[in-house]
């Protein structure tokens, strides 16, 4: 296999376990730098895709034996859209996209049995749109005996060159996770659960989505004995690295408790459960970045740097897009993934040495100057 380091222009595609709707963000990288990110979509899924997406969600055992074809079908077909739409907004045509980061929609994620599933048909997405796609991620670093996740950290370390350590990147999607970058120093692990938790206890007691900016929880008061039951998980303690599955805690421990008591007792956990990562790391970080959803929650942001006694900011401070960033990752993971670049590393999923990933579809239409497998 023959490799430049030539800078290419992607797609990163990305949907979390809140199965809200799908990221694509453009990005122009060689895999080692950021050169350029561009526009930025959220498209969402249609409605009845995303309740068969929360209803697997709750049925773990059919997410990992049920084909599940026509639900693989339609995450497709919605991704497909999502390209569609971010080039709608540029005015590009789909021949100056080089290739398609498509990380899929995980339905179940259980690294001690080797096993991660993400439903998105990579070579039915390649064929939809004629350009190269990239999927399954996941899989060889998997097979290799690592967590599988998270795989954003070298892209945080990438962005994070000029800005001083140790520094810890915090994503707040369905499960938490830090990167913490500290010169060379990259480790990376989950923290335990993000928004995913408060989003099911808002919906099964009201029918909302999510707890918007935190209102409910800033209303609500903790119930320290359930938030120690939640703490008491064996997961905590554990060295890094380590990875969970959205369905890895539940909200059963909170029955009884009001609307505004539960969401503040998740929220409590949450930021109790990023605190105790500090455990795990070789320095407290000076400075704490939040991306993913729960920037946007003022009873989390709120509660954070209390707990952390250190800045606590969204990485809009730092001129990068919150929204945007699991997306332009996976563009960038892509195009390392097509140059033969290691995705993870043994401090950041605990795979034996520095891991390459990705499975390639229609990669001989690119260029002689790119790769050939």
């Amino acid at each position: 296999m023959r490799v430049t380091e030539k800078v290419l222009t992607a797609i990163g595609l990305m949907s979390g376990t809140s199965a809200d709707g799908i990221d694509a963000a453009i990005i122009r990288t060689d895999g080692h730098t950021i050169r350029h990110t561009g526009a930025f979509v959220t498209h969402p899924y249609p409605a009845e895709t995303r309740a068969a997406i929360l209803a697997l969600a709750a049925e773990p055992e059919r997410a990992g034996l049920d084909p599940l074809l026509e639900l693989e079908a339609a995450i497709t077909q919605a991704h497909a859209d999502a390209v569609r739409a971010v080039l709608a907004q540029t005015g590009l045509e789909a021949s100056a996209i080089d290739v398609v980061g498509f990380h899929g929609q995980t339905v179940l994620h259980r690294p001690q049995y080797r096993f991660t599933r993400q439903l998105g048909d990579g070579a039915a997405l390649s064929a939809m749109l004629g350009i190269p796609v990239v999927n399954r991620f996941r899989h060889a670093d998997i097979e290799a005996g690592g967590q599988g996740a998270p795989l954003v950290p070298v892209f945080h370390a990438a962005l994070a060159k000029e800005i001083d350590g140790p520094l810890a990147v915090l994503n707040l999607g369905g499960v938490g996770n830090i990167t913490y970058i500290d010169g060379e120093t990259l480790i990376a692990f989950d923290t335990g659960p993000g928004n995913a938790l408060i989003d099911d206890w808002v919906r099964t007691q009201t029918g909302a989505f999510f707890d918007e900016g935190g209102a409910l929880a800033r209303g609500g008061r903790v119930d320290e004995e359930r938030l120690a039951a939640l703490l008491s998980s064996p997961f905590f303690d554990a060295p890094p690295p380590k990875s969970l599955d959205r369905n890895s805690f539940a909200v059963d421990v909170l029955a009884g408790l009001s609307l505004e008591d539960g969401a503040a007792t998740l929220s409590a956990f949450t930021v109790a459960a990023t605190a105790r990562a500090r455990e795990h790391l070789p320095q407290a970080p000076l400075r704490w970045l939040v991306c993913g959803g729960g920037r946007h929650n003022a009873a989390l942001m709120a509660g954070l740097q209390h707990s952390l006694q250190v800045p606590v900011d969204p990485v809009e401070v730092v001129g990068w897009d919150g929204d945007a960033l699991e997306a332009q990752a996976f563009g960038f993971l892509a195009v390392r993934s097509l140059a033969g670049l290691p995705l993870s590393l043994p401090a950041t999923t605990g795979v034996p040495h520095p891991m390459t990933g990705g499975v390639r579809h229609s990669v001989a239409s690119l260029g002689d100057d790119v790769i050939r497998d």
